[in-house]
């Protein structure tokens, strides 16, 4: 497993296969479900759905955000309405595909690079497409960063942080770059057991600067300020390289 500061640059190392977390095991649950339905057949109610997981409202918005990013479902308002599997290109396949890839297959060093190589394309459709309501959103995630850096959690501080770039690549109208990109993330937090320290650099400061970074970047988002945010995503990715 390679050392997880190359995934966010957080001095950390991420050890073993693990787990997904309640949003994920959601997501899958209705994945499977989707998958088993004809195109455009209705799954339920959000509430139905949401109880048949056993989670929270926020949880349940989580998955139905990651299922939404991977092509998955659709969701339609009114009488009626509720999730429906959706219709899905071979090249939607595709992306979806990987999520089946083992870490023997696909290394996470790999994913992180082609990760970040997707992350222009997706900053540059936030820019341009992200609600009032997206940058809502990204900012309290932003905060839930800061919290973590505050408490010193490399765990929960990299968690948030892959959350932050799930939402904003769900607001990406292109729905195979959104499919690959939470694919990519799908893989890496999977094979993701535990952070911590690596002991080369103090912990604290570090959290607080790539917290500042991010929430830097939301900002330029809000701002529709393309030239700061292309830097600060240039900087997100090569700060503390070794």
């Amino acid at each position: 497993m390679t050392n997880s500061a190359e995934e966010e640059r957080v001095p950390v190392h991420a050890d073993g296969a693990a787990g997904t977390g309640r949003a994920e095991q959601a997501a899958d649950r209705i994945a499977e479900l989707a998958r088993a339905a004809e195109p455009g057949a209705r799954l339920g109610t959000k509430g139905d759905l949401r109880a048949l997981c056993g989670v929270s409202v926020s949880t349940f918005n989580e998955a139905l955000r990651l299922l939404q990013a991977r092509g998955l479902v659709a969701v339609r308002p009114g009488p009626g309405g509720g999730l429906f599997a959706a219709e899905q290109s071979p090249m939607v396949r595709l992306g979806n595909s990987m999520l089946a890839l083992d870490a023997e297959q696909t290394s996470v060093a790999e994913a992180i690079r082609i990760r970040d190589a997707l992350d222009p394309l997706l900053i540059e459709d936030a820019l341009w497409h992200a609600s009032r309501a997206d940058i809502g959103e990204m900012r309290e995630i932003c905060d839930d960063m800061g919290r973590a850096a505050d408490a010193e959690d490399a765990t929960a501080f990299v968690h948030a942080n892959w959350r932050l770039h799930a939402r904003i690549a769900a607001v990406s109208p292109h729905v195979l770059l959104r499919s690959l990109y939470a694919s990519l993330l799908d893989l890496i937090e999977a094979h993701t057991r535990s952070v911590r320290p690596d002991g080369e650099r103090p912990l604290t400061p570090y959290l607080r600067e790539r917290h500042a970074l991010h929430t830097a970047l939301v900002d330029a988002i809000a701002a529709h300020d393309h030239g700061t945010a292309m830097r600060i995503i240039h900087d997100h990715k090569t700060a503390g390289s070794h």
